[in-house]
């Protein structure tokens, strides 16, 4: 019985096929949450995939459900004793549409390998991510023999759907739900070859602002230059909101300054492009911040879509309407609340009392960000940092947005993420994929955390002390 074995059980999956067997049957199965026709699939993904493999595994299992949920929601417990630590960890087993132009001979619900990667929806986001978890907890249950933890698994079914009724939930049934950490694994990781956890995730919002000028189109020449055109009010509205160069004028919407210890732990990150990745444009967002500084300690606000006119078929007319959605990114020390009345106000004292910035429309996350000082993540680090002899990058918080603050803010847990996916990895578009080297580093990785999860533990009562409060954890609420 030794951590290395537990190692080598994990990753021999890869080797010998199983695993690339079981992500293939998940990737099958169409779990695509905002696809009205594809919703039974969601139960489906629970009920063929994910309870069977839990129940084998020595987990009680129940489903939660909520109306606002699109399907329910899987909790699977293993509870070894009332002494021992408890871990709480959340993946997702939806996806996002399938969507048309994959490259020839790559489908989006067959897993296929090809170049050292596998592709299909949900490599990345989230089946294989909680598929690597899943079988590394596995290994370490046939070396071991046990976890030498408590371990409570909640798998979601409307993630892409803007997690709702996870709140809901997560509210009703927060006793079932006690852990003395938040372990998780989605989103990518700094970069393809390093290792990272991430502590929270920025928050974000999107909205609408608008210019209703009249009902119809005018013919330009009989009324160009006497009727206004909402498209050039609505650009130049735009610009006293954003800076040319993508700076944020609207000061509400930004943090205002980077904490010190979040500012010290930026600056050992690096964002460095692969072969394929756009290039960074250093020019462009907050001035005097560094790249890292500028994704993941301060906000984004970014024109989305734009509508005006008919660009498919041109009609010569003044347009009657025009229509943009913006997104807004924050870290902690935003007041989402404040985020719209702000550009309201910036609007209205800049003369532009004709655009209708409109109530958001979408789920809001909330920014959430753990302590880089709190225990869990020295030890946790720790663990990967002896499997991969390498130090992890720690991020703050991730620079796009999660359901965290439901765990962070309203189950008060410490949060802490280790993504298995990197920025290249296409998801939410067509050719999805995971490298298959970065699942076997991670198999090891998760493996080797798990088994050092149950070893004894000097430092208990520090590690749980946060089990009812969040003293270190950072959220900004509503």
């Amino acid at each position: 019985m030794s951590r290395d074995n537990a190692i080598a059980r994990a990753q021999k999956g890869i080797a010998d096929g199983s695993f690339a067997s079981a992500l293939a049957r998940r990737v099958a199965i169409q779990s695509a949450s905002r696809v009205a026709e594809l919703r039974p699939e969601l139960a489906r993904y629970l009920d063929e995939e994910m309870i069977p493999l839990f129940s084998r595994l020595g987990f009680t299992t129940r489903l939660l459900e909520h109306p606002l949920a699109p399907g329910p929601c899987l909790l699977a417990e293993r509870i070894e004793g009332p002494d021992l630590p408890t871990i709480l960890q959340y993946g997702h087993g939806d996806v996002v549409a399938g969507l048309d132009g994959w490259h020839e001979g790559l489908s989006p619900f067959t897993l296929t390998e090809r170049d050292g990667r596998w592709y299909g929806r949900g490599t990345a986001d989230n089946k294989g991510q909680h598929s690597i978890n899943l079988a590394a907890i596995e290994a370490v249950l046939s070396e071991r023999g046990k976890l030498g933890f408590n371990l409570k698994y909640l798998i979601e079914m409307g993630e892409e759907s803007g997690s709702l009724g996870l709140r809901e939930i997560c509210a009703e049934h927060s006793e079932a739900l006690t852990a003395d950490v938040l372990i998780a694994s989605d989103g990518p990781r700094l970069a393809l070859d390093r290792p990272t956890l991430f502590l929270g995730a920025r928050g974000g919002v999107s909205f609408y602002i608008e210019i209703v000028a009249r009902e119809e189109f005018q013919h330009s020449g009989n009324w160009g230059g006497i009727l206004s055109n909402p498209g050039v009010e609505l650009a130049h509205a735009i610009t006293h909101l954003i800076g040319r160069t993508g700076q944020i004028r609207v000061p509400s919407l930004t943090p205002g300054d980077i904490p010190p210890n979040v500012r010290t732990a930026l600056s050992k990150l690096k964002i460095t492009p692969l072969a394929g990745d756009p290039q960074i444009e250093p020019w462009w967002g907050e001035p005097g911040l560094t790249t890292e500084e500028k994704v993941f300690g301060w906000s984004s606000f970014e024109v989305m879509e734009m509508e005006c006119g008919n660009l498919a078929q041109p009609l010569y007319a003044i347009p009657p309407r025009a229509r943009a959605r913006l997104q807004l990114r924050f870290p902690v020390g935003v007041d989402v609340e404040a985020v719209v009345p702000a550009v309201r106000r910036t609007l209205r004292d800049a003369g532009f009392d004709r655009v209708v910035v409109h109530e958001p429309h979408d789920a809001i996350f909330l920014a959430t960000r753990l302590d880089p000082d709190h225990p869990w993540v020295g030890r946790i680090a720790g663990s990967l940092e002896r499997t991969a002899k390498a130090v992890p990058a720690i991020l703050p918080n991730l620079g796009g947005s999660l359901p965290n603050d439901i765990f962070a803010r309203d189950l008060k847990l410490p949060t802490v993420w280790i993504p298995h996916s990197y920025p290249g990895c296409l998801q939410h578009a067509p050719n999805e994929h995971l490298p298959i080297d970065l699942a076997h580093e991670a198999l090891g990785l998760m493996a080797g955390l798990y088994f050092d999860l149950g070893a004894d533990n000097p430092d208990a009562e520090t590690l749980s002390s946060h089990r009812h409060g969040t003293a270190d954890h950072e959220a900004t609420g509503h």
